[in-house]
């Protein structure tokens, strides 16, 4: 995998090869941040990267500026990647370990983007759960986005805050607003 765009661009980054993990494809990256950034601006957005896996996403908002990131993942060693990838930008993201469900249960701080790219073999109700949590826990600030990353098998239009999606190769991006 590879940072896009901005101060790290082209840095090439390569996940240890035992983390459970899918990182989100450079030609998706480059079409989702792409439209993100038609509407923010990075270096003033907070972001909450959940299911983070490497990190694949943080890092691109560090890249372009972003300083307020959290990523949550369950996985110990996918935390600790990130952790590392972090120091070597010279960067601070805030990584918890926790269950992405309890997590969206208890946190009570808001933020501009939240980006969730779960396991594609995820049922329906499970991937439309985290934008129910999302939404009836107030976690998005005024204009804000939640994004789920799926597959092209998943169909998420039936959720009340879906708003549209994007097609790039096998993966959707879902987004949704209030």
């Amino acid at each position: 995998m590879r940072i896009i765009s901005g101060k790290y661009k082209g840095k090439r980054l390569t996940a240890p090869k035992k983390l459970p993990v899918r990182p989100t494809t450079d030609m998706a990256k480059e079409g989702l941040f792409n439209i993100l950034r038609n509407h923010y601006n990075f270096s003033q957005v907070s972001v909450l990267d959940l299911f983070s896996g490497t990190g694949n996403i943080s890092y691109e908002f560090i890249s372009r500026g972003t300083e307020n990131i959290t990523a949550v993942d369950s996985h110990y060693a996918c935390l600790g990647y990130i952790k590392s990838i972090a120091k070597e930008l010279d960067s601070n993201i805030e990584t918890v370990k926790s269950d992405v469900y309890s997590y969206l249960e208890k946190v009570k701080q808001s933020v501009d983007i939240i980006f969730a790219d779960p396991p594609y073999d995820f049922t329906t109700d499970q991937f439309t759960k985290i934008a129910a949590l999302v939404f009836e826990n107030n976690l998005l600030n005024e204009n804000g986005i939640l994004i789920i990353e799926h597959s092209k098998h998943t169909s998420l239009e039936e959720s009340p805050y879906f708003s549209n999606s994007r097609k790039y190769g096998g993966s959707i991006f879902s987004f949704f607003e209030k």
